[in-house]
């Protein structure tokens, strides 16, 4: 039976590039996807690219392509990504700009667009979408004069379209997490837009990959203690079969682990319904999936349905939503969290005699609750240290900028061993997020897919 084996290559913008060349040299895979983007990651590509218009992209391409072109010129593997955020064809051109300084020739770089609604968001509301919050039911006129960004998530198909006409690289923006890795499975086996146990079986293999090394031991909560050479961790290798079924493996000489519990712990991440996992291609029911240790660091995953996909693309907005200001300091034992305690009793009681009008204040005593939140146990009287943070939500930047200056007194004038303040950490500003929904038409009726060849 034919099959196709896909590698990943990244998990998110900033993850490195080292597992992945490893995958190009070692894994004799015919492409490697990359997933680049998150809510947040989007919201960043926007401030960048408020500074430079030009921008807008995750800049980290320019190092994945220089450490990868070679070998897709070699040994012809297919690099799929959705590194194009809110300006993809900046992120082409860079491509294109890093093959000829590579000398790298007889490349084509597609590029999809379409996902992207800002420039032209009036128009959809005139064309009766209303975009109200998916979930709480709110007008968009509740931030419309502050909107950022807003992209439509987009499924694989737009890059199967860029596989077609001939394309060895295709850059997106907002496709969803999986569609680089679905899209080479539709293009190698033809799978129809109708197959939906197929399709459905392809978008749990991106799930699976795109996370990097997460679903072969990287944030293992299990006998993550036992995992070998997380000093150099394989990103996950799937092998995957025109029926449908893959399996999911790793590269023998770096570090990691693939079994059953790894997959699974993978398998639930981020999955709100295993009966319904809606994306735009398909709609995964993942009740039931059969998973089989085959071999040592080997998976066999099988019985993956499918629905017939959304009339609806979820729309993800970014607004602004004021500055924050912070400030942090430490307190060492004896009595270190009743010291920091007192501290924010000061502090709060200061802003309050000041007037200030912070629309939101937060505290965490890091070494107590700054991860566990409400969660966290009752504190030792006898903890060696504990840091107190404290950050305040404001409209303007000036007001996020005279919160910092508060801590320096409670050096001489607060409860004592105050320590390691860090005070000169910039205000920066704050990106809402707004979600929403567009009839799928709307949107595919709008994407292009543009070719240049280096």
């Amino acid at each position: 039976m034919k099959s196709v084996r896909i590698g990943a290559a990244q998990g998110f913008y900033g993850d490195h590039i080292d597992s992945a060349v490893a995958t190009a040299k070692l894994g004799n895979v015919d492409y490697l996807c990359f997933d680049c983007l998150a809510e947040l990651t989007m919201a960043i590509l926007t401030k960048d690219q408020q500074k430079d218009s030009k921008l807008g992209y995750t800049r980290d391409i320019t190092s994945s392509m220089t450490a990868l072109l070679p070998y897709v010129k070699e040994k012809g593997i297919k690099l799929l990504t959705n590194a194009g955020g809110i300006n993809p064809i900046g992120a082409q051109q860079e491509v294109l700009r890093v093959a000829q300084q590579l000398g790298i020739h007889n490349l084509k770089v597609a590029v999809v667009t379409g996902d992207n609604l800002f420039d032209t968001f009036d128009r959809w509301v005139e064309r009766g979408v209303s975009f109200d919050h998916w979930e709480t039911g709110e007008s968009i006129s509740k931030v419309k004069e502050r909107l950022l960004f807003a992209n439509a998530y987009i499924g694989a198909q737009p890059i199967v379209r860029a596989l077609r006409e001939g394309a060895d690289i295709v850059i997106t923006g907002r496709t969803t997490d999986t569609a680089q890795f679905l899209a080479p499975l539709i293009y190698e086996f033809q799978w129809g837009e109708n197959e939906w146990d197929k399709l459905a079986s392809g978008v749990f293999m991106g799930h699976l990959m795109e996370c990097s090394a997460q679903s072969i031991g990287g944030n293992f909560s299990g006998n993550w203690d036992e995992i070998e050479h997380m000093d150099r961790m394989s990103y996950p290798i799937s092998q995957v079969y025109e029926d449908g079924g893959f399996i999911i493996t790793k590269l023998d000489e770096l570090g990691g682990l693939v079994n059953l519990d790894t997959i699974r712990e993978q398998m639930l991440y981020e999955i709100h319904d295993p009966n319904a996992y809606v994306t735009p291609d398909v709609i995964v029911d993942l009740t039931k999936v059969q998973l089989e240790q085959i071999d040592v660091n080997k998976v066999k995953i099988s019985g993956t349905k499918g629905k017939p996909k959304p009339e609806q693309l979820k729309v993800v907005m970014g607004y602004e939503d004021g500055y924050v200001g912070q400030a942090i300091t430490g307190y060492s034992w004896p009595d270190a969290m009743n010291k920091a305690k007192k501290a924010e009793e000061i502090i709060r009681l200061q802003i309050k005699k000041k007037g200030l009008a912070y629309k939101e204040i937060q505290t965490d005593f890091i070494g107590y609750d700054a991860l566990h939140g409400p969660l966290a146990h009752r504190a030792d009287h006898h903890v060696n240290e504990i840091f107190l943070r404290m950050a305040v939500r404001t409209t303007t930047k000036k007001e996020a900028m005279t919160f910092p200056r508060l801590f320096p007194p409670l050096a001489l004038n607060g409860p004592p061993s105050m320590g390691a303040f860090i005070g000169n950490i910039p205000p920066r500003q704050l990106i809402g997020m707004w979600a929403s929904f567009i009839p799928r038409e709307l949107v595919e009726e709008q994407i292009s897919i543009h070719i240049q060849e280096v």
